[in-house]
């Protein structure tokens, strides 16, 4: 399965659109991770857990988009958005949600 941003593929032929497939990858917060990347935020530089979470969402949402394209018969799937976000559950946290968005195609 080729997966691109690009809405073409380099020596290949869209030959049909199989529709849009998205994925949706949450993920809850953690209080001592939160602790952590509150004192970074103060004192300045990266916070490498969350970087791991957002690296590991981003693959896993890429996973769900062609396992979704396939389920649809598409060789590929391009025009691949990528978007992350926030929802606040209460005062005690958050979610963090990371979305994929592309168009599942047939190759010839």
């Amino acid at each position: 399965m080729i997966l691109s941003t690009t809405n073409t593929i380099e020596g290949a032929t869209i030959t049909s659109y199989q529709g849009v497939v998205t994925a949706e990858v949450v993920y809850g917060t953690n209080a001592l991770r939160d602790f952590f990347a509150g004192i970074r935020d103060m004192i300045g530089g990266r916070t490498a857990s969350y970087e791991r979470i957002f690296e590991k969402g981003h693959q896993e949402a890429l996973r769900e988009l062609e396992s979704n394209a396939q389920k649809r018969g598409a060789d590929a799937v391009i025009g691949i958005s990528m978007d992350t976000g926030t929802i606040n559950v209460d005062d005690k946290g958050v979610l963090l949600l990371i979305t994929a968005t592309g168009t599942a195609v047939k190759l010839g």
